[in-house]
C-alpha cells in the first residue's frame, strides 16, 4: 500500500520540502509519496482528518498554519508546547501528534555545519516572529550566557523576553530596536537573522540585515534565509573573516527530524540537502 505524506500551506507551490523529503524516501526504496498541499484556513481542519486515514504517515505544517494547526491535533511534543507551533504532524496509531523540529534543525545546522557549541556563548538574534522564537527558547535550553534579540518593532522583542523568562530564567536576555545593536553585534559570538531582509524576491532583497563591518573574525553567522542560498548576509559575514551559515540547512536537518518521526529511519541528510540546494537552483534560474 502505498503511503502518503502532506504538506500543509497556503500557498504551497514555492517549496522544496517535497523535493528533499521525496528523495530520502526513494533513497530507502519505500512506497510512499511525499506532496504540497495547497490549503485554505478554512479546508485545514479536513485537510488533517485527512490524515487520520490508514495510507497516511503524517504531514508538515507551515505558513499560515502553524499555530492553528494544533486545535486538530490529539496531543503536542513538549517543544510544540512550548514554541506554540507544530511543523510536523505524525501519526500514532490513531492520534495524530503534533511536533516542532525547528529549534532541532537550528541546533544540528550550528553543531555540524560551524562547529558551534551554544554553552557559555553570547547570541544576537534578529527577529521576534515564530521563526526567532524557536531559535530563542532552542538557545536558552543549550545554556546560552547572554541573548539579546532586536527587532524592527520593539514591543515584540519584549515579548518574546517575557516569554523565555516565563518559561524559566536561565539567562540574561534583553531587547533593542534593530538600529541599537551596533555594539551587541560586536560582542556576540553568534549572530542568528530570523527576518526576512536579503530574500529573494522580498522587500529587502539583496540587503544585510546588519553592518558586517562590526563582525569578529570567527564570530558565527546564522541566516534563515535560504533564498539565496548564499544570502546577502552570508557572503558579507564571510568576507570579514565571519562564519556563514545558511538556513538551507536548518530547513533540511528540521526536516530530516520529521522524516525520522514518519518512517524510523535515519534521515539521509547528504541526498536530502543535495535534492534541496538542486530545487532551489532550478527555481533561481530564468524560465
Amino acid at each position: 500500500m502505498t503511503q502518503y505524506i502532506n504538506l500543509l500551506a497556503y500557498p504551497a507551490g514555492h517549496s522544496i520540502s517535497p523535493a528533499f523529503q521525496q528523495a530520502a524516501l526513494d533513497h530507502f526504496g519505500l512506497d510512499a509519496r511525499y506532496a504540497a498541499l495547497s490549503t485554505a484556513a478554512d479546508a485545514l481542519g479536513d485537510a488533517v482528518d485527512m490524515l487520520r486515514g490508514e495510507d497516511y504517515l503524517g504531514a508538515n505544517v507551515t505558513i499560515p498554519h502553524k499555530e492553528s494547526v494544533r486545535r486538530h491535533l490529539d496531543a503536542l511534543d513538549s517543544w510544540a508546547e512550548t514554541l506554540g507551533a507544530v511543523n510536523t504532524i505524525v501519526k500514532q496509531g490513531d492520534r495524530l501528534i503534533g511536533h516542532n523540529t525547528d529549534a532541532y534543525g537550528l541546533l544540528r545546522a550550528l553543531r555540524e555545519q560551524a562547529g558551534f557549541q551554544p554553552r557559555g556563548r553570547s547570541v544576537l538574534l534578529l527577529g521576534a516572529g515564530g521563526a526567532a522564537r524557536a531559535a530563542a527558547f532552542g538557545l536558552c535550553r543549550e545554556g546560552i550566557a547572554s541573548l539579546t534579540i532586536a527587532n524592527r518593532t520593539l514591543e515584540r522583542a519584549v515579548d518574546l523576553v517575557t516569554a523565555l523568562g516565563k518559561a524559566g530564567p536561565v539567562l540574561a536576555a534583553t531587547s533593542m530596536a534593530v538600529e541599537e545593536i551596533a555594539e551587541a553585534v560586536a560582542g556576540a559570538d553568534l549572530v542568528v537573522n530570523a527576518t526576512s531582509v536579503g530574500m529573494s524576491h522580498g522587500g529587502a532583497a539583496g540587503e544585510s540585515p546588519i553592518d558586517v563591518g562590526l563582525l569578529s573574525p570567527g564570530t558565527v553567522v546564522f541566516d534563515m534565509v535560504y533564498t539565496p542560498i548564499e544570502s546577502p548576509l552570508i557572503e558579507a559575514a564571510r568576507s570579514v573573516g565571519a562564519v556563514g551559515v545558511s538556513g538551507l540547512w536548518m530547513l533540511i536537518y528540521q526536516g530530516a527530524a520529521a522524516f525520522e518521526l514518519w518512517t524510523g529511519q535515519d534521515a539521509p541528510v547528504a541526498i536530502m540537502y543535495e535534492a534541496g540546494r538542486s530545487a532551489l537552483l532550478s527555481a533561481a534560474r530564468p524560465s
